[in-house]
């Protein structure tokens, strides 16, 4: 089948696209080079996530790897990854994982793309700052822990999508400017192209359908490459904000629900490139407006048992699902390091509007922080919505966090008390006062992860360096550069002082 996408897909401006199907796995370093060579992929192009959560790659011919290259590994320097290594112990290697060989869809040169893994060159064990390797930790520990065998992952990353995008930062000026024709600010332009009118009203943008919807064609051949690249898709549609958009994905475990995440936003960037549009997930890129997070769906499994389903329960939630929810809501502050793991995101969870930021549960109330969904009421459908993070979040950490949390909540039988199935934004304050919310601040989510995250080393999941690198990192690369740059605003109030 994975010949087919080669012979059959569709070329335009050079790339595969829209009629391939989706890959079988390939499962050996002999079946994936064997495929190579038989369908003409010449570049090997090999990727792993840095600390941060974006793709690096390099690309070889296929000539230059055999199937020693997949246990020995590639070279390349880690000190040049922002929280890798060292300069006086540079040297890392990548380890392609042959499951994840697939025909890149985006590229016209036709490209094998693999998912790799990183390693130690001199004792040759996981570097223990690949995330990629946190999130197998994770779903070998779950095991160990008999509690379950599986989990299952759903995270609705939703994003921006700008015609023109421009910001700069120099030491006497700083701006951004972003735009969208699609935006209702757009509503009396005048000059330029002609205006055609038809768009949502503010806030009104949700599930709008052509010709104010101007995107569902690039959304459907987004789709139909995910598709292409092995990932199932469930629906897309436009979001409550100007130009905001989603295409949610099929529920998947862990570690592969983390390639996925790769995938899609690779795939989304680059068609919206080739469309002349440019992406961005970051939390909050307009004032006024809809943020975007990444609502985690989340489930435990065994023996192919739901357990998060009870049918006496409330919204027909199991006791273990209620201490898996008290163990995310109490860790919820440190696990926000990850989850919401930049200054921006709390532009976003911001009291009073529509972001979740009370760490309370309940069923169908989306102010709440983890939402018990009700669409369905079948077993198999049991899930919680975790809505707190954000799409800026590395996967695979963010994941293995949210489990770690969960099962500590089982382990350590913490219940979250009662249901909030009340209105959150309709409180007085003295009622508001005893419902407890995020950190304000991505630096409040370092302090709590500081002073809490003796949970997440149980089974070497995380390390005490992978943490502490991690809140260095945010401070000196994030925080203090933000704290010591004048904002714009600042002038409009302060300047006539």
């Amino acid at each position: 089948m994975l010949k087919e996408v080669v012979e059959t897909g569709i070329r335009t401006n050079g790339n595969f696209k829209l009629n391939g199907n989706p890959p079988e796995q390939l499962t050996s370093p002999k079946e994936v080079l064997s495929f190579a060579r038989e369908n003409g992929l010449n570049i090997v192009d090999l990727r792993f996530v840095d600390f941060l959560g974006l793709w690096r790659h390099v690309s070889v011919p296929l000539g230059a790897i055999d199937e020693g290259s997949f246990e020995d590994g590639i070279g390349y320097d880690g000190s040049s990854i922002v929280g890798f290594q060292g300069i006086e112990e540079s040297d890392l290697i990548l380890m392609p994982d042959p499951t994840t060989a697939v025909p890149d869809p985006m590229l016209g040169v036709p490209t094998l793309s693999m998912i790799c893994n990183v390693a130690d060159p001199i004792t040759g064990e996981p570097y223990a700052r690949d995330a990629r390797r946190v999130a197998q930790a994770a779903e070998r520990y779950l095991k160990t822990t008999g509690i379950a065998d599986t989990s299952y992952w759903g995270p609705e990353a939703e994003f921006f999508v700008f015609e023109n995008v421009r910001f700069d930062i120099t030491p006497q000026a700083a701006y951004y400017f972003v735009d969208s024709d699609e935006s209702v600010w757009n509503m009396g332009r005048n000059g330029g192209a002609p205006n055609l009118a038809h768009r949502a009203r503010h806030k009104e943008h949700y599930f709008q359908a052509p010709p104010v919807d101007t995107m569902q064609d690039m959304r459907s051949e987004i789709t139909l490459l995910l598709h292409q690249a092995g990932l199932e898709v469930e629906m897309h549609h436009t979001e409550v904000g100007g130009a905001q958009q989603e295409i949610d994905l099929r529920f998947n475990t862990l570690t592969a629900m983390g390639d996925w995440q790769m995938w899609y936003k690779y795939i989304i960037k680059n068609v919206a490139r080739r469309y002349g549009y440019t992406v961005t997930f970051m939390p909050k890129p307009i004032f006024g407006d809809n943020g975007s997070g990444m609502h985690v769906h989340n489930s435990l499994w065994k023996d192919g048992e739901a357990l998060f389903y009870d049918e006496e329960g409330y919204a027909k939630l199991s006791e273990l699902a209620l201490y898996y929810i008290g163990g995310v809501l109490h860790h919820s502050p440190a696990l926000l390091a990850f989850c919401a793991p930049t200054t921006n995101s709390y532009r976003r969870l911001t009291p009073g509007f529509e972001a979740p930021v009370n760490l309370v549960y309940s069923s169908r109330n989306r102010s709440a922080g983890i939402r018990i969904p009700r669409y369905s009421d079948s077993p198999k459908a049991k899930r919680i919505e975790y809505r707190c993070p954000d799409p800026t979040a590395n996967p695979y950490l963010a994941f293995a966090a949210i489990l770690m949390a969960g099962l500590d909540g089982i382990q350590n039988k913490i219940h979250p008390g009662d249901p909030a199935d009340f209105d959150l934004y309709e409180l007085s304050p003295a009622e508001a006062a005893h419902i407890k919310q995020v950190p304000s601040s991505l630096g409040e989510a370092l302090e709590a992860l500081e002073a809490d995250h003796e949970f997440l080393l149980k089974g070497d999941v995380f390390n005490q360096g992978l943490i502490d690198t991690w809140i260095d990192t945010k401070r000196s690369r994030e925080i203090d550069p933000l704290r010591l740059r004048p904002h714009p605003y600042e002038f409009l109030l302060y300047y006539d002082a």
